[in-house]
């Protein structure tokens, strides 16, 4: 789980140097069918990270709809990620990170 955490953390970081202002991050859904403990943990993290404000937002896959408010607000701003083809799918497997 560590080892994960870290890796999400490097990811942003490299992103974020990059100049992307929002990522789609890929963590899966789990084997069980249920939702695996590493899609909670990262999303836990991602959670904490929008608190302390060093993320500005943090769309989980199954609120990555046109509805959602903070979706509408990035679709807003970035039009191109209406292209996405994972909006509205319910995809529980992704989170979309704000910088």
């Amino acid at each position: 789980m560590e080892e994960a955490r870290l890796r999400m953390e490097h990811e942003l970081q490299r992103a974020r140097a990059q100049g992307y202002a929002a990522v789609k991050l890929i963590h899966g859904y789990g084997s069980s069918g249920v939702g695996g403990a590493l899609r909670t943990e990262l999303q836990k993290e991602l959670r904490l990270a929008v608190q302390r404000a060093s993320l500005r937002a943090s769309i989980a896959g199954e609120d990555w709809r046109i509805s959602d408010e903070t979706t509408w607000a990035l679709l807003k701003n970035f039009p191109e990620w209406k292209q996405d083809p994972d909006l509205g799918k319910n995809n529980r497997g992704i989170t979309i990170v704000v910088f």
